[in-house]
């Protein structure tokens, strides 16, 4: 029986030929999992053209998340105004997604000053799984369950599940009990109308198509995931004042390099010399906000705390309390 070329069309997300709408694919109806016929040969390639195709691959990624953008806005919020009333972040993924979640929220504590409690990513298989693959992790719904349980979520928490098919039981398991708990759930995936997409109250899905190795969702989804999850920590933090305009005013001075950031940040905000922030952060066990209103008021460390405090630890606040700065 012949086709109608009426019927014949490029699926805009994947470049994939498809007929009546179905994909024409040697895979399973996932995107994540289908082969790009663009891809087939790379192994006969010269590097540089693989680089090149992998590089355009990646190019067509941002513009995916940029589609997810008001899903992704709306989580963030939900999210943020939990957290201003004391809840935790938590991301729960298995492989390549529960490491990317463990990655964004160890970076808080350095970057936004957070407790490492605040924000914790969980991963199928445990810390194990960060360096090396734990067979059956992913399959263990009621070790994704247990995992949300363990940790006492309540309904102040938020609970992000990450998955690239958006079906990895660990994943579903978690979020279902987060949601039993009365916990905000999002979800992360790159497929449409994914069971994970389903049951969360805020479905985030940035659709990136095929990869260049067919279901190694390390590449296109993996970035896709990052890019999301660094708006949501990002933009939360921003939201919890824990940034002043874009300076990071909540790092922690670990380093000498960081110790830097802070004396440039103080001084950016004050006009202080470098010499006399760096002289302040000292003095304020290098808090950069207590140093900001030592210089700034003229204040001792003890002070410019109690007016940090009184003006609900945000700089803006503090620095304009009685009309001065």
């Amino acid at each position: 029986m012949e086709t109608d070329d009426r019927d014949k069309m490029t699926d805009p997300l994947t470049g994939l030929s498809t007929e009546h709408g179905e994909l024409h694919t040697e895979q399973s109806e996932l995107y994540t999992e289908q082969s790009d016929p663009r891809y087939r040969e790379i192994d006969r390639l010269p590097t540089e053209e693989i680089a090149r195709l992998m590089n355009a691959a990646d190019a067509t990624v941002p513009g995916a998340v940029a589609r997810a953008i008001p899903a992704v806005s709306a989580a963030i919020d939900a999210i943020a105004a939990r957290m201003a009333r004391g809840g935790r972040l938590f991301y729960v993924g298995a492989g390549t997604s529960g490491r990317l979640g463990v990655l964004d929220a160890s970076e808080c504590p350095p970057t936004f000053g957070t407790d490492p409690e605040l924000v914790q990513g969980v991963i199928a298989g445990g810390e194990a799984a960060l360096t090396r693959s734990v067979e059956g992790a992913e399959d263990d719904h009621d070790g994704g369950a247990a995992a949300v349980a363990g940790r006492g979520l309540g309904p102040l928490d938020s609970l992000v599940g990450i998955s690239a098919s958006g079906r990895a039981p660990f994943v579903l398991g978690a979020l279902g009990e987060a949601a039993r708990r009365g916990a905000l759930t999002v979800s992360l995936s790159c497929n449409p109308g994914s069971p994970l997409s389903e049951r969360a109250e805020h479905p985030i899905e940035v659709v990136v198509g095929p990869e260049v190795v067919a279901g190694s969702t390390r590449l296109k989804a993996g970035t896709a995931q990052k890019l999301v999850l660094n708006m949501i920590s990002t933009i939360a933090m921003i939201r919890l004042g824990r940034t002043y305009g874009n300076a990071m005013i909540e790092v922690s001075a670990v380093n000498e390099k960081l110790a830097h950031r802070a004396t440039r940040i103080v001084g950016d905000i004050t006009g202080a010399g470098s010499a006399a922030a760096r002289a302040a952060l000292e003095a304020a066990d290098w808090n950069v906000k207590v140093a900001v209103l030592m210089v700034e008021r003229d204040l001792g460390p003890d002070g410019a705390r109690a007016l940090l405090k009184a003006n609900g630890d945000r700089l803006e606040a503090a620095r304009h309390a009685g009309g001065a700065a």
